[in-house]
């Protein structure tokens, strides 16, 4: 009895957050920021709870409990103190007395503790390796060694500041994102996301990839707003990897089209996984400009992607079905338009030139009015709008809980020192090499990258390594697509390819082995970054002319569709592996001639391909 009385309250509490987290990003995106301190810190202490009750209710081990309880409870000493000052700290005339450190460090912890609930090991490692490194750095080998840092100063910038956990990163989060996870959210109620997968199939129906193409048109679409490439997985996979496995497909391959796909959705605008409104805001460039810049290399990930599953179908022996006859509804046909309005309305309103939190508020209004105008029953259904909330409160505060861990790495970085002499010893190992320097970077953004959110993931790499590639004269919008490319793809690169590691278990297959398979499916991907350093026109709306733009599309199309094939060869043609590998590095990173010479060798090599396959496989 007790214990159902604990758990009813807990869900009450949990719902009361959800509305509440809710109900402020609807105010502030319409109304603005109403106080730089208290919707910062606030939305910390609201998310920090909403995610310890909803482990509560999970948790039967009364370790884990305590455990929570004192998370709860060194979270709202922490708050309390920083409200106590916060007049004083937004003045920059405060000055720490012992308590203040002692609760600064209590928050610190609790935001680290948050993480590991939220996403796992790896992220909370990384913040709390680096805070340690803060306090202790000064005992470090060779170029990590800093000057020292006071425990009062640490606490100060990273807990009493703007500079820390409450920084750009969680005022950028708090006043612009949060709308567009409440937008996903919602269209996930409206069952938007069914319609896509469905619209898809009825678009790929027949090719012989079928389904797995299916899966790379709705996970695209749908995972741009998502804003995590797990949730994609999750939310599209559970429809797609069965159609795909029921094909013929073997399962490792099912899970691996399902993680390259979703993890595409980041990088594809206009949202980017609401990365394009932090990447305008850290760089300075107007979202329409950075959207305009992703749109021609996200549909050559994509083109790869297609490329290389018609390839891989073309040697397997699959499952002859009969053309699927996909029938829309005239709700469903609506509820396609609603997605296209609502997206079409974000995008409207910011070329009018409103806030991106702003064009969020109005893409939600028109999802709703429009959805709910075709679906009136879900008005009335009140578990369907108890779960909208619990997902897009739950979703928002673990954003908020993780964007807190990150702020902790970007200010030991920012005091220490140690972002800048990191590039710097990136430059001296490269010697000014161009491809060396990139080539160890993507390995950086890779390695730190990996078990980590789109978003975190994102602002601890731009930081880290993005002064390396400036310092070689790469355009800031160059050097930011590229560190986010790197950071997405982290997702299906092995040893911790979360998209991939969660697609696994819905297909029945290895999780490793999904991952290779992801990361041989979405190889042009790995090109691309480098495409768009040695090919800078390739970036529209960076101030390239257009016909050099056309012809750097040209160059890199050819690439991708040489480098996809050649992941998975014909039977037989294994020898023209290393010819089309070739032809690609000779289109990507030598000059004009070259890469013309090269674009007519890949013409000629497609053509005799073609001109040798056999009437039988022309038919299949």
């Amino acid at each position: 009895m007790f214990r159902s009385n604990t758990s009813a309250v807990a869900e009450g509490a949990v719902l009361l957050l959800s509305f509440l987290v809710v109900g402020v990003v609807l105010y502030v995106s319409v109304f603005g920021v109403f106080s730089d301190s208290y919707l910062r810190v606030g939305m910390l202490l609201a998310g920090g709870l909403l995610v310890i009750l909803t482990a509560a209710k999970r948790s039967e081990n009364p370790f884990d409990r305590a455990l929570l309880a004192l998370t709860a409870v060194a979270l709202g000493l922490s708050v309390y103190q920083y409200f106590r000052a916060a007049e004083e700290i937004e003045t920059g005339l405060y000055f720490l007395n012992s308590t203040d450190i002692w609760m600064g460090l209590l928050g610190l912890v609790a935001v680290i503790e948050l993480t590991r609930r939220s996403v796992g090991l790896v992220m909370a490692m990384v913040a709390a390796i680096v805070l340690v490194y803060g306090t202790f750095g000064n005992f470090a080998p060779g170029f990590l060694r800093h000057a020292g840092v006071s425990l009062e100063e640490l606490m100060t910038v990273l807990w009493f500041s703007f500079d820390g956990v409450f920084g750009r990163p969680m005022a950028t989060v708090v006043s612009t994102i949060l709308i567009f996870i409440v937008f996903g959210a919602l269209l996930e109620l409206l069952a938007i996301d069914v319609v896509l997968v469905r619209l898809a199939l009825a678009a790929t129906g027949r090719m012989r990839s079928g389904p797995a193409a299916a899966a790379t048109v709705a996970s695209g679409l749908f995972g741009t707003v998502s804003g995590s490439a797990v949730a994609n997985v999750v939310g599209t996979g559970v429809i797609t990897i069965p159609l795909i496995k029921k094909r013929g497909f073997p399962p490792r391959f099912a899970a691996a089209v399902e993680a390259a796909a979703s993890s595409g959705g980041q990088i594809t605008p206009p949202i980017m996984g609401a990365v394009a409104f932090i990447m305008a805001e850290v760089t300075n460039v107007p979202y329409l400009t950075i959207c305009a810049a992703a749109a021609i290399p996200a549909l050559l990930y994509y083109g790869g992607l297609f490329v290389a599953i018609s390839s891989a179908a073309r040697n397997m022996d699959l499952t002859e079905e009969a053309k699927p006859k996909v029938k829309f509804t005239w709700r469903e046909l609506v509820q396609m338009l609603v997605f296209v309005i609502s997206l079409a309305g974000i995008v409207v309103t910011m070329v009018g030139g409103a806030s991106p939190a702003y064009a969020g508020f109005i893409g939600v209004a028109l999802a709703a009015v429009l959805g709910f105008a075709i679906r009136p029953d879900l008005l009335l259904n009140v578990q369907a709008w108890l779960q909208f909330v619990r997902s897009a409160g739950l979703i928002s505060a673990q954003l908020v809980v993780i964007v807190g861990a990150v702020g902790i790495v970007i200010g030991v970085l920012n005091l220490t020192g140690v972002g800048l002499r990191f590039a710097s010893l990136l430059s001296t190992l490269a010697e000014d090499q161009l491809i060396l320097s990139l080539i160890l970077m993507a390995f950086a953004c890779l390695l730190l990258g990996m078990g980590m959110p789109t978003v975190p993931a994102y602002l601890i790499i731009v930081l880290v390594m993005g002064p390396s590639l400036q310092k070689l004269g790469v355009p800031i919008v160059h050097t930011h697509m590229f560190v986010l490319y790197f950071g997405v793809l982290s997702a299906i690169t092995p040893p911790v390819a979360l998209a991939a590691f969660a697609a696994a278990p819905i297909a029945g297959a290895s999780p490793m082995g999904s991952a290779l398979e992801a990361s041989r499916l979405a190889l042009p991907g790995f090109v691309i970054p480098f495409a768009f350093i040695y090919k800078p026109a390739l970036l529209l709306g960076t101030g390239y002319p257009v016909l050099q733009s056309g012809e750097a599309i040209l160059f890199v199309l050819l690439a991708t569709i040489l480098i996809s094939r050649a992941c998975y060869p014909r039977r037989g043609q294994a020898y023209l592996v290393p010819v089309s590998l070739a032809l690609a590095v000779g289109l990507i990173f030598f000059g004009t001639i070259v890469s013309w010479v090269c674009a007519a060798l890949a013409l000629g090599l497609m053509f005799l391909e073609r001109a040798q396959i056999s009437p039988r496989t022309k038919v299949s």
